[in-house]
């Protein structure tokens, strides 16, 4: 049994810790702030309730798993799992409006054709068939193995564009997202279809791999879930696990740095002076080279040294939290997305540090008795992807309630009489975000996607130094609930089995 120092308690770190307790180790959680969950926030006001983070969950599984493996009890017994149906609903600025059914294939294929015309659904269906095949070809060593010292065969992209062949000039495959939705999908509602999957996880079109149909592949197949309470319930129920299992908790302890001793981790110390030794460190944040042992981390030919594509930098996310009077009407779509006329000028504006004009926001109305005081209330959330804290001054009053109330006007499209019914509202930016996770500008890690060179893979869970192990959403393979669930898993892996474990079978 070995003494095991965990920094943060986000999914990532915390499904990692419960995974060791269990395998007999004796694990100790450091978070700087005063609770769990990282990014999974929720914030409460007057008998109304938010998610501050992500509000649906992709591949359960996930979880499902972390539960089986760490004790008798299931997920389903701990959380409620709802499937949300329709998954999401589209405004387009051409006036098309769209629901698409869960885990549906026909379903969307028929609503596409009924909305667009027939052959949208059909043009959607044959993208989503060459997305299953770049899943099939990258799923395993992507997202349930380890990094792999040769993770250069990952630079190729899984997703096989067919070929386009041009007058007198070579023939071409799309290699980006902009260009699989102007080639392949024709119906510019489709490309922008895609598009806001790409941009809802913080990934430029017109530079993210062809490979990001894998996002959309993995919400239509598998479904998008609702976690009655928010999804700080999950987070809540990932902790309670880890207390059941005897990890042990350390709130408001911030680590200034690892600890190196005969050329392995150490241990941590904190920045009030006190040292925890450990036979092993897990480093649920986003590394940095002030955190660790100097230059132990990185090393020539990691794909942590690797040049970055340009526009791969994380964004952040815009909320505003609305308590409205009158009830949630029975029809309600549990989100829906509004699409801007001009996409091209909201990428420009937020991969360049600016603001868009005319954003894609995502409208949440969650059917929960939780989020709401009674049933003649209801509270919704409106999400926006845009620059970091930094590039865009977040703290700015003005810009910040500018920015809310673009959002409000855009949502009116989704909710009706949204204005009129508004009780209060509530901004949230990336500077809130970096103040209470600690990341830089409170940006939000992306998913890992194969192609592009390795670029938009992050960093391998092992590091140089032997006893150091990187989880989270910052680390392989990405960001997410499911992938930092993914992350603890094979952290745990490796700790237990050596540097021979090569994922779950």
């Amino acid at each position: 049994m070995a003494r095991i120092a965990v920094i943060g308690a986000g999914l990532g770190a915390m499904s990692a810790a419960a995974r060791l307790a269990v395998a007999g180790h004796r694990v100790t959680v450091y978070e700087r702030s005063e609770t769990f969950g990282g990014s999974l926030g929720r914030h409460a006001r007057d008998g109304f309730a938010f998610d501050t983070g992500p509000g649906l969950l992709h591949l359960p599984a996930v979880y499902r798993d972390l539960f089986v493996k760490t004790g008798k009890e299931p997920l389903e017994r701990c959380v409620t799992l709802t499937q949300v149906d329709p998954a999401s609903r589209h405004l387009f600025a051409d006036g098309t409006d769209v629901s698409l059914p869960n885990a549906s294939r026909a379903g969307v294929v028929a609503a596409l054709d009924a909305a667009l015309g027939d052959g949208a659904g059909g043009s959607w269906g044959a993208f989503l068939d060459r997305a299953r095949e770049a899943w099939d070809r990258s799923r395993r060593p992507l997202l349930e193995e380890p990094l792999r010292p040769d993770w250069q065969v990952l630079s190729r992209d899984p997703y096989p564009a067919p070929v386009r062949r041009r007058l007198l000039r070579p023939a071409r495959r799309a290699g980006t997202v902009s260009e699989v939705g102007a080639w392949e999908l024709a119906d510019p509602r489709l490309a922008a279809l895609l598009d806001g999957y790409a941009l809802a996880y913080g990934l430029d079109p017109l530079r993210a791999p062809a490979s990001t149909a894998l996002l959309p592949y993995m919400e239509e197949t598998f479904g998008s879930w609702y976690v009655s309470g928010g999804m700080r319930a999950l987070a809540r129920a990932v902790y309670e696990r880890c207390l059941a299992r005897k990890v042990e908790f350390v709130f408001g302890a911030e680590v200034a740095r690892v600890l190196e001793k005969d050329g392995r981790a150490a241990g941590v110390e904190l920045t009030d002076g006190t040292v925890a030794e450990a036979a092993h460190v897990v480093l649920g944040a986003r590394p940095h080279p002030g955190l660790m042992p100097a230059q132990e981390l990185w090393r020539d030919g990691d794909v942590t040294v690797q040049p970055r594509p340009e526009g791969s930098a994380p964004t952040g996310r815009f909320l505003v939290l609305l308590s409205l009077r009158g009830a949630r009407p029975a029809d309600a779509v549990h989100r829906t997305l509004v699409h801007p006329a001009d996409g091209a000028a909201e990428r420009a504006a937020v991969f360049g540090g600016r603001l868009a004009g005319h954003p894609t926001v995502t409208v949440l109305r969650p059917d929960d008795p939780s989020t709401r005081p009674d049933e003649a209330h209801e509270a919704v959330t409106l999400t926006a992807t845009v620059a970091p804290h930094g590039p865009v001054d977040w703290t700015d009053e003005v810009v910040r309630a500018r920015y809310a109330d673009t959002l409000i006007d855009i949502a009116s499209a989704a909710v009706p009489g949204l204005r009129d019914r508004m009780l209060h509202a509530e901004v949230r930016t990336p500077a809130e975000s970096a103040a209470e996770t600690g990341a830089p500008g409170g940006a939000v890690p992306a998913p890992a996607l194969a192609g592009g060179g390795g670029g938009w893979l992050h960093t391998g869970n092992r590091t140089r130094l032997p006893g150091l192990y990187l989880a989270g959403g910052w680390s392989h393979p990405g960001g997410g609930p499911a992938h930092a669930g993914m992350s603890g898993a094979l952290v745990a892996g490796l700790i237990v089995e050596g540097d021979g474990f090569r994922g779950s079978q």
